[in-house]
């Protein structure tokens, strides 16, 4: 089964965990044995149990490719969009990233869904379904219409011409009031969660007649100049040979604080308390501080290096435009080598705790307008200042000054505190260079 999955947005419905740099997929939240994971590792892990030889593309932006990494490892492929686009030109770019590059056959199918539902596996074998029903080539697209539990104003619905399991689409509804949802839900209608599957040639087709390119590389060299518009403009409006598979199993959207505490397993996630009478109230917190509670109803709090959130659950649906006013700079990020936290700014100054996975490294870079000092507090690893090949363990420190070339290796996972000392400290301070050997 090839399956591309959507990664998109910046999640800010679930501020303070969720920025443009770390969006809502990458919050480790859901209990997996004794360890937490993502909603990605959590998706990655039921395909590949469903199917351990899916063969997975991430759809997704530049941004995000450093936290993908670091959670799924270099196995999985991304597709880069080098600008968002909306969903037609992404699926056609991962789509065209499957052919070109990787070598799938214009003739097989792929099954595209959003990187972030909480589901359970019955949803993966339902995706393999959908492949299944596309590859008898009764219809062009071939899309899961789920099975609607509540009227709701949040989604789009299919309205099936049969009641069977599998049937042709008579039209589609944008997303209704509840009254409305509830006469779709009569006719039986199906909220529709953005699955979907083709044949790759298909889609190629249809991105050919929209836009003038030859392969892979030459749609990502155009990409910026592609006009943005959503593959349900694109192609669904424009195609009559649609189907639609039911699907009667669980399905979450869990696209702000109140759909995603309904599915967490446990009431406090990181440090935290709360007395007895407490009702239905959340604790996500990722600080070294602890929280306590004390009488609250139907409250969600976060909190992360970015800020603290306290809300009643419903309201907290509707924190996006405050969120937008906020002015702030990234707290904390992963990336492809590990992750890094910051402790303090001050004018001159920015202290920032580093995480290297072992078997990573920085880049080897300078710094123009800036000084900085490594305290090793954990691990060990290897320091090149200058070309100059160094140990390092717990209690070393190096300091390298304006314009010294430097990198750090980590032969096992290595946490350091990084001081930056300047009148001008800025992220895009940073020249890279390749190692002399």
């Amino acid at each position: 089964m090839n399956i591309i999955l959507l990664s998109g947005g910046s999640g800010k419905r679930l501020w303070p965990l969720s920025n443009d740099i770390r969006s809502k997929q990458f919050i480790k939240i859901f209990k997996n044995g004794d360890e937490y994971e993502s909603m990605v590792q959590r998706v990655y892990r039921q395909i590949k149990n469903v199917d351990k030889d899916a063969v997975v593309t991430i759809a997704t932006s530049k941004t995000q490719v450093s936290a993908i990494n670091n959670q799924l490892g270099d196995n999985v492929g991304v597709s880069i969009e080098p600008c968002r686009k909306d969903t037609f030109p992404a699926i056609a770019l991962s789509t065209a990233y499957l052919h070109y590059v990787q070598g799938v056959s214009a003739d097989d199918v792929v099954v595209v869904c959003p990187v972030d539902p909480y589901v359970n596996d019955d949803y993966f074998e339902a995706l393999k379904g959908l492949s299944d029903q596309a590859n008898r080539r009764e219809a062009n697209l071939v899309l899961m219409g789920i099975e609607p539990t509540y009227p709701s104003e949040k989604y789009g619905y299919i309205i099936p011409e049969t009641k069977e399991s599998v049937s042709s689409v008579l039209t589609f509804k944008e997303k209704p009031s509840k009254e409305v949802a509830e006469e779709y839900i009569k006719q039986g209608a199906l909220w529709n969660g953005g699955v979907f599957a083709y044949r790759i040639g298909y889609v190629l087709d249809r991105a050919h007649e929209l836009i003038d390119f030859t392969d892979y590389a030459d749609l990502y060299a155009k990409y910026e100049t592609l006009t943005k518009i959503s593959f349900d403009y694109a192609v669904v409006e424009h195609e009559d040979k649609i189907q639609v598979v039911k699907f009667a199993g669980e399905w979450k959207d869990l696209g702000t604080w109140n759909t995603l505490t309904e599915a967490m397993p446990e009431n406090v996630v990181g440090k935290g308390i709360m007395n007895d009478k407490c009702k239905d109230v959340h604790i996500i917190n990722e600080m070294d501080v602890p929280i306590l509670a004390m009488g609250l109803h139907d409250v969600v709090i976060s909190a992360s290096p970015e800020g603290i959130l306290v809300s009643d659950k419903e309201q907290s649906s509707y924190i996006k435009p405050f969120v937008d006013d906020i002015d702030q700079e990234i707290m904390f990020a992963e990336k492809s080598w590990g992750s890094y936290k910051v402790l303090e700014v001050e004018d001159e100054s920015l202290t920032i705790k580093v995480t290297l996975n072992a078997g990573h490294s920085m880049n080897y870079h300078s710094h123009r307008n800036r000084d900085e000092v490594w305290v090793v507090i954990a691990g060990t690893g290897r320091t090149i200042v200058d070309g100059m090949e160094q140990t390092v363990k717990a209690g070393d420190v190096v300091t390298m000054s304006a314009g010294c070339r430097h990198t750090i290796y980590a032969d096992t996972e290595l946490k350091l505190i990084e001081v930056q000392l300047g009148k001008e400290i800025s992220v895009d301070d940073k020249q890279k260079y390749e190692l002399e050997y």
